[in-house]
């Protein structure tokens, strides 16, 4: 059980790291504990420099969610925009997880997946939570289009 909870922390703790907080607004305020709240956070987009996608997510609080033993709602919003000159390190693959956190203490995950639209030139971003046993429906998607002068490599 030590082991499990460590391991739940350590990627709690790793996966922050990777997010930038951009700021929060409460929503229901809690008598003890953190209050509920939205958070904003930016994710510079690993795989394509110039690409930061903003991500908006529920926080719980509350004597639980101050401990870190809260499962948070499915709910995520997600705005992805060209921040500077895009350019790619390396070719893409077609479809991947560029960046997941977990939203629970052990069995559930945000996930942005970024995705190539290689005819349209537009690399498309989509956020949504797993479980795992089962996952949620709610997702949202935003895309940012590529100057056609630079076309996306693709991992062949």
């Amino acid at each position: 059980m030590k082991t499990a909870l460590f391991a739940a922390c350590l990627g709690v703790l790793s996966a922050a790291a990777s997010a930038e907080p951009i700021g929060e607004v409460d929503t229901v305020f809690k008598l003890i504990g953190p209050d509920h709240k939205i958070v904003v956070d930016a994710y510079d987009d690993p795989g394509v420099k110039g690409v930061t996608c903003y991500v908006s997510r529920a926080k719980t609080g509350g004597i639980k969610g101050g401990l870190g033993l809260a499962e948070d709602k499915s709910d995520a919003s997600i705005a992805c925009r060209q921040t500077g000159p895009i350019s790619f390190p390396k070719p893409l693959p077609q479809q991947e997880d560029m960046f997941s956190e977990r939203i629970s203490l052990v069995f559930k995950r945000l996930h942005v997946v970024r995705m190539v639209d290689a005819g349209r030139n537009t690399l498309v971003y989509l956020t949504y939570s797993d479980r795992v046993i089962e996952g949620s429906p709610q997702n949202a998607v935003t895309a940012v289009p590529v100057d056609r002068a630079t076309p996306i490599p693709l991992k062949r």
